[in-house]
């Protein structure tokens, strides 16, 4: 019987607290989570890895410099979804590139039919060619970013590490199963 109220005592005294405390921590993902789509299983990838790269930096108790290195990864792992959840692909591209053009779209009706109308704009072909630019930019720079996740998340191939040089030098951080403390 005692074992049994102990059970009750440890529920009560900290898996509530640490279930409610989860809700609200994975609240953007339990927000955004459907069936259909990934963007709620990556917002809840980047709350766990932020909440675990935030301990394993202030109370992990590994060698510094692996430490570091798995912390590093984690936050680029978190920037890379943060990027895709609000898709500022075009905003670092045009850092690269320069700003887009802007442009105003209206419609005219056509002569032959007044309920027919064309799309109209005011850019150049050169103004448009350059927009064109960025946007596959902004495109490339999703495709580089979604392998180096993938990347991040499978690690290195440990098969391939040499005896003669120090464990230390040649890992580099990445590999989920590795960021455990």
């Amino acid at each position: 019987m005692k074992n049994f109220s102990f059970v009750i005592y440890d529920f009560f005294r900290y898996d509530i607290w640490r279930f409610l405390g989860n809700i609200w921590r994975f609240r953007k993902g339990l927000y955004n989570h459907r069936w259909y789509d990934y963007r709620g299983t990556l917002l809840f990838m980047e709350s766990a890895l932020l909440h675990i790269s935030e301990n394993v930096e202030k109370r992990g108790i590994e060698v510094e410099i692996n430490r570091c290195k798995k912390v590093k990864k984690m936050v680029r792992v978190c920037e890379i979804i943060k990027h895709y959840d609000e898709y500022s692909y075009i905003q670092l591209a045009e850092k690269e590139l320069g700003k887009l053009y802007e442009h105003k779209t209206w419609f005219e009706s056509t002569k032959e039919n007044s309920d027919s109308y064309t799309m109209k704009d005011d850019l150049t072909d050169e103004e448009r060619e350059f927009n064109s630019k960025i946007y596959k930019r902004a495109n490339e720079i999703e495709q580089e970013e979604w392998v180096e996740l993938c990347e991040i998340l499978k690690g290195q191939d440990y098969s391939k590490f040499r005896d003669d040089i120090d464990f230390d030098d040649q890992f580099d951080g990445s590999g989920m199963k590795t960021w455990w403390d």
